[in-house]
């Protein structure tokens, strides 16, 4: 059984319609007696000329509530926008805030298809839809609502891209205004930054408001990790277009551009201009490397197992192999991450942290020891010949626990399997 109805009356003129009120009522009266026992939320889609007017509402334009019409209205929530994209986002606002996954849509045949291209760019697998055909004819619409088209064409889709891009661009920027933290060990030939939570368009309160990655498994589709991206290169000064972030499998496999791309990887080489490069991190530790005598850079994602595997040095070596880039040239900084205070492993796994230096462990004799992989990920920088005064791993909210600090940072450890994804990027100027 649906969570959720949603009926598209979107492009039905219904106030220009005399037999409106009657064949209106008959269809929901049929939601209402099929689903409102069990469904949570009940919802009406229509266009901003179509409304009702409810006890001290009134929307933009009057709709005929007679026969018994006006009483059932009040079983459902109308969405009255201009735009499909501004309606279908209001609705998915609505459907996230009670927490609902699985929604029946009730359409009309000629219209099924184009709703569906605008649910694939919307929603994510997280969601289950079902159609059902919107069983009323209304005067001189039967002939079009018989035909169901099954074919959106190249042009179509690129019109619904546009829509859904400009109305998310229109939207206001959530929890304060967009920050990019930036260490000074970087120089100015290259652009780059560790993002915060804050400046973006992400509603969900675990992925409130930057996130800046979309999965199957998350509420955020790739239309606002996009627009949030968006937003960052604006403020940054990078070009979006030659965007490049690594495809996490907590291991020490290293992409060198140019080169065929892996399926997966944590680490990224490159000494293209223009090109931004990026490690995402939520707890584990986005790290940018950058030489500037080479003009070479590199991004990398350290969780636990990536920094027992030595992923920071597998990017400098990298670095080192494909570019000439010399150890005492190249600078490393540290992203935010979680911090010794709050992130813990079973004894069995710590105990390899608690081989590489003593120091990376508290209460090692405890069942669940705490970690700091930072202290880990130096101790491997420097014993690889990274030069101790050119890795930045403190100062300047870097060294900030991502899980003590909910109103800067996304936190995996804190927030559960839905959580939000901060960013460490960089790029050699063109």
């Amino acid at each position: 059984m649906a969570e959720a109805v949603l009926i598209d009356l979107f492009y039905l003129k219904l106030n220009s319609q005399k037999n409106c009120p009657q064949t209106l009522l008959k269809t929901l009266n049929a939601v209402q007696y099929h689903h409102a026992a069990k469904a949570k939320f009940l919802c009406i889609m229509c266009c901003s000329n179509i409304s009702y007017e409810r006890v001290g509402e009134q929307d933009n334009c009057e709709l005929e509530t007679g026969n018994g019409l006006s009483a059932l209205l009040e079983e459902f929530e109308i969405v009255s926008c201009p735009s499909m994209a501004a309606s279908l986002y209001t609705i998915k606002q609505k459907i996230d805030e009670r927490n609902l996954s699985s929604i029946k849509v009730i359409v009309p045949r000629h219209r099924k298809t184009l709703m569906k291209a605008f649910i694939d760019q919307l929603f994510t697998d997280v969601y289950n839809f079902e159609f059902e055909d919107l069983q009323v004819t209304f005067r001189g619409d039967s002939l079009k609502q018989s035909i169901e088209i099954n074919i959106i064409t190249a042009q179509e889709l690129r019109e619904i891209r546009n829509e859904i891009e400009t109305y998310l661009r229109s939207l206001p920027a959530l929890k304060g205004e967009l920050t990019i933290i930036t260490s000074p060990l970087i120089p100015d030939i290259f652009i780059h930054g560790f993002t915060t939570r804050t400046g973006g368009i992400s509603y969900i309160p675990t992925l409130s408001s930057f996130n800046l990655f979309s999965s199957s498994k998350r509420r955020d589709p790739k239309v606002v990790v996009q627009e949030n991206l968006r937003r960052l290169a604006n403020a940054a000064g990078f070009n979006v277009e030659k965007f490049y972030r690594i495809k996490t499998d907590h291991s020490n496999d290293i992409w060198i551009m140019g080169r065929k791309e892996p399926d997966s990887y944590d680490g990224i080489a490159t000494n293209q201009r223009g090109v931004t490069i990026a490690a995402l991190g939520a707890d584990c530790i986005p790290i940018v490397f950058a030489d500037p005598v080479k003009k070479a850079c590199g991004v990398a994602h350290a969780g636990w197992k990536g920094t027992l595997l030595g992923v920071a040095m597998a990017t400098v070596n990298a670095m080192i192999a494909e570019y000439g880039c010399s150890l005492e040239d190249i600078v490393v900084v540290l992203g935010p991450s979680v911090g010794p205070c709050c992130f813990t492993l079973p004894k069995e796994s710590a105990e390899a942290f608690h081989n590489l230096h003593p120091a990376c462990v508290q209460l090692f004799d405890s069942p669940n020891p705490y970690i700091d992989i930072r202290k880990a990920t130096r101790i491997l920088l420097e014993r690889g010949g990274i030069l101790p005064q050119n890795i930045q791993d403190k100062n300047q909210d870097l060294n900030l626990c991502t899980s003590c600090h909910p109103n800067k940072f996304f936190s995996h450890v804190r927030d559960g399997l839905n959580f939000g994804t901060q960013i460490g990027f960089i790029s050699i100027r063109e």
